[in-house]
């Protein structure tokens, strides 16, 4: 089996990556944060909308997360970090007849 790749995508308009975008990997948990905001004038109005989130994702046992790579086009995020096939120490136990 070839190694895999755990994947976390992630909906996030209006932030904009390089500014409102922080992603860490830390002690085998991926945490994202983000911020949004948002100004609108309007005649004689301004609105304002604004947002902060933090998500934490427990990564699987063996994940790279040294290498993780994040990725952000038209609002979509992708984070991928590397999951090497994980070699266990199973073997079989013969049974002897008697």
């Amino acid at each position: 089996m070839a190694d895999g790749a755990y994947v976390l995508r992630a909906e996030l308009p209006g932030v904009d990556p390089d500014k409102d975008l922080e992603i860490t990997v830390d002690e085998g948990t991926l945490t994202v944060r983000a911020q949004r905001g948002d100004e609108t004038t309007r005649s004689n109005r301004t609105e304002f909308r604004y947002g902060t989130f933090a998500r934490c994702v427990r990564l699987p046992a063996g994940a790279a997360g040294e290498q993780a790579a994040a990725e952000c086009k038209d609002g979509l995020l992708t984070i991928t970090i590397p999951v090497p096939e994980r070699k266990t120490d199973t073997r079989m136990i013969p049974v002897r007849h008697g």
